[in-house]
């Protein structure tokens, strides 16, 4: 049976903590859905119980930034695949922050910045649901993949930045805002 809170409890902040992996899910009229997997230890700070936060990386495209801009509406999911089952679901309103922005700098030092961040995404938590998960399955985390970062580690800034300068649109034509630094990171 699926329960609802207002904010984020300190259990549902200490699963959150425990997970290796999140989804997120953003929609735009007239443009398709956006569901994408998450991954990197840190990448996904609990702000506070009525906001958290997660590092945003360049790869394929730039979907969760448009809709973002475009309708505001995000939804975080964590699951469970140990053996205590739990699927939580973080729903709100989120917002691009990138590294030309004012509050960059505040926001950046609650985490560990990757190689290739583009930029954080803050969500403002409207509602929290849980739900048993008793259908997902048990597995086990092996590793993390360091590909993506590898590639941004070796790229050229000056043809990293170039290159995320030019990504002005979604796939769907959708407008986005690209960054105008490349990020280090400390990995």
């Amino acid at each position: 049976m699926a329960e609802f809170t207002d904010t984020l409890t300190e259990k549902h902040i200490a699963f959150i903590e425990r997970q290796p992996v999140y989804f997120t899910a953003t929609a735009a009229a007239d443009a398709r859905i956006n569901l994408s997997p998450k991954g990197y230890a840190d990448s996904f700070k609990v702000l506070s119980d009525a906001q958290v936060a997660y590092l945003d990386l360049g790869g394929s495209g730039n979907e969760t930034h448009a809709h973002l801009a475009a309708d505001g509406r995000i939804t975080i999911m964590f699951c469970a695949f140990d053996r205590t089952a739990l699927i939580l679901r973080i729903y709100g309103r989120g917002r691009p922050v990138l590294p030309q922005d004012a509050a960059w700098e505040a926001l950046a030092a609650n985490f560990t910045l990757i190689p290739g961040t583009r930029q954080i995404f803050v969500i403002d938590v409207e509602s929290v649901q849980t739900s048993c998960g008793w259908g997902v399955p048990m597995m086990e985390l092996q590793h993390e993949r360091d590909t993506l970062q590898k590639y941004h580690r070796q790229a050229d800034r000056d043809l990293w930045v170039e290159k995320f300068r030019e990504r002005t649109k979604s796939i769907d034509g959708l407008p986005t805002r690209p960054t105008d630094r490349f990020i280090a990171g400390d990995a």
